[in-house]
């Protein structure tokens, strides 16, 4: 049982590194990118195949996240220098990026089984048990990249950026160039998306073309999960949230399976997870009138 908990924590937090990805699109920019589905498994694939071919755990993830940075780019510039809408444009990368992760790989799958992975390492290092391995590594992967995020989010650069999502118009009269932030800020995310993807990768053992299926789902349930249960009432209070509904997603698929649920059953139970999520703030401020009204009539 308590190798179950320590999994599902650690898994989350391999999966919030993604999580926070999505926020920066989905919050910060205000952007629905769907190229996520695409740069996820560039990163697994990248990783994986450069830690088959013999080179350092570090290196290969270091070029999987500026690979997930190159495919966040491409997006931003079919949106911004193209004039395409960012729905489309990510759809149109997550399909190129198909192809391109084939051709990294050669074949649909890259096995990582007999191969050092930074699990491995910390094994080796601290004397642990695989599953206590993946939670260190995923405590210390997240904490490092909410706190740069945090410490990023709050210089000028990081605040241009959160008003481009909040105010383009306003953010151009003040004279911030919003494309070279809506940019960056798809260039950040999407390289937070492909470490996921890497870290995940070598957690699970292998690197499947197809591992990114569901991502954005996946991404969305844990931003709202955690703005639900935990709030927003700051912006390192909106990142803890994020983390700790990835946590909380993970546990609640955790406990399906155990109740019998077919794994067949898992996207479309997300689905209907995210929209009862989604749905949550406007069912709670309806209640909130209806007592307030009946309050009145008393």
């Amino acid at each position: 049982m308590l190798d179950l908990v320590l999994s599902t924590v650690s898994q989350g937090l391999l999966w919030a590194i993604m999580a926070l990805g999505v926020f920066l699109t989905f919050r910060v920019l205000d952007i629905a990118d769907l190229s996520v589905e695409g740069t996820f498994p560039l990163g697994a694939a990248v990783a994986a195949t450069l830690i088959d071919a013999g080179h350092s755990v570090w290196f290969a993830m270091l070029i999987a996240l500026i690979a997930g940075c190159i495919g966040g780019t491409v997006t931003a510039l079919l949106t911004t220098k193209l004039k395409i809408p960012a729905l489309l444009s990510g759809i149109l990368t997550m399909i190129g990026l198909y192809s391109v992760n084939l051709m990294i790989m050669g074949k649909a799958n890259v096995p990582l089984l007999r191969a050092e992975t930074v699990f491995t390492l910390t094994e080796d290092l601290f004397g642990v048990s695989s599953v206590v391995a993946t939670l260190i590594v995923g405590l210390i992967a997240t904490t490092v990249v909410g706190v740069i995020m945090y410490w990023f989010f709050g210089t000028v650069l990081g605040t241009a950026i959160r008003a481009t999502g909040c105010n383009p118009q306003m953010a151009r009269a003040q004279g911030i160039n919003t494309n070279v932030m809506v940019i960056l800020g798809l260039l950040i995310s999407n390289g937070l998306v492909a470490l996921s993807g890497a870290l995940v990768a070598q957690s699970n053992g292998f690197a499947d073309v197809g591992m990114g299926t569901g991502t954005i789902v996946i991404g969305l349930a844990s931003v709202i999960i955690g703005e639900v249960l935990f709030g927003t009432r700051s912006f390192k209070n909106w990142l803890i949230s994020v983390v700790l509904g990835s946590v909380v997603y993970r546990a609640v698929i955790a406990i399906v399976l155990e109740l019998g649920m077919p794994p067949n059953d898992l996207k479309l139970f997300t689905a209907v997870l995210v929209a009862i999520a989604l749905s949550l703030p406007l069912i709670k401020n309806k209640f909130a009138i209806m007592k307030r009204s009946e309050e009145a009539d008393a």
